[in-house]
């Protein structure tokens, strides 16, 4: 489903902190780095290994492209658009157990907790990828931004999101101590790190399209790492997006450089997200997806009115 951009009929609009980080940063490094996170949640990853066939490429891919493709939608399309999509979400996930081993106990994917936990890594990566990316929020916009993520909660089935960054940080500290890096979340970060490609989608591509198309959340991140040029694409991605973790969350992973290391790895990707920023904004028109574009658009549009409305 292809998003249809409005000024007024999303759950967001072009003066909304969502907006403004959504056409300012790529998209994949925080939906990866989301996941990293996600997967530390023992019944988060469980739930979704046990049903999704992640060791398949091709099924890893169509995973990513369906959370980019939601991301897309529920940023930038209308109500009705986002409000079908999460009704499909919830109808799959309600239908689908997952097994905790350590118990023998079957669990729902919809459960609050995890839910909860999902959310959470997500918005929390979005703004630490923006922040990261040079995008200025002061904190009251970080606020809003956690606040305005609370309407695709709802949509996601989770009631209590939290409402600003304090709740935020004080959701991911009450929820730390049951996570933990188990095999399953180690062979998905392995995974998102240095991904197998099938080959099919190596060879029966065109590797100079590679060359017409932009980058990050402006372009189909799947489409160009079906092609020979950019089979490294989703390792650096992966990499980058290990790099902006939480100090704690890396050494789970077993990651053990301390401070120091935290720093190193900090500053490598801060800078490697800023070039992309300013790469990505300064690509031609024509090469910007149309919902970036037309949403960029609207940005402009509602600044220069308002320009225009205090000059005069």
């Amino acid at each position: 489903m292809k998003a249809t951009v409005t000024p007024g009929g999303g759950l967001f609009g072009p003066q909304s902190i969502t907006w403004r980080v959504h056409t300012e940063t790529p998209a994949w490094p925080a939906v990866l780095r989301a996941f990293q996170l996600q997967a530390l949640h023992p019944r988060t990853i469980r739930g979704i290994a046990q049903n999704c066939l992640l060791d398949d490429p091709e099924v890893a891919h169509a995973w990513l492209r369906h959370h980019l493709d939601l991301l897309a939608v529920r940023t930038f399309g209308t109500r009705e658009q986002a409000e079908h999509a999460y009704e499909r979400v919830r109808g799959l996930r309600a239908r689908l157990l997952g097994l905790d081993p350590g118990t023998g106990t079957l669990f729902r994917l919809d459960e609050q907790e995890n839910l909860r936990w999902a959310h959470c890594a997500e918005v929390a990566s979005h703004l630490e990828v923006a922040r990261r990316s040079g995008v200025r929020l002061s904190a009251a916009e970080r606020d809003a931004y956690v606040a305005e993520q609370r309407r695709v909660a709802l949509l996601a089935g989770l009631a209590d999101a939290p409402g600003d960054t304090a709740e935020l940080d004080a959701c991911v500290d009450a929820l730390r101590p049951g996570l933990a890096a188990t095999g399953e979340a180690r062979r998905a970060v392995r995974r998102s790190v240095s991904p197998a490609l099938p080959l099919r989608l190596a060879l029966l591509t065109q590797p100079f399209a590679l060359l017409t198309r932009p980058l990050g959340f402006f372009t189909e991140p799947l489409a160009l790492l079906a092609r020979p040029l950019a089979i490294g694409s989703l390792p650096a991605a992966g990499a980058l997006a290990f790099a902006t973790l939480p100090g704690w969350a890396r050494r789970m992973y077993g990651c053990h450089g301390g401070q120091a290391a935290d720093h190193a790895a900090g500053y490598a990707a801060g800078t490697m997200l800023k070039a992309l920023r300013a790469a990505s904004l300064a690509l031609p028109e024509r090469l910007v997806a149309p919902e970036i574009s037309a949403a960029r658009g609207l940005i402009r549009a509602v600044t220069e009115a308002s320009g225009a409305d205090v000059a005069a």
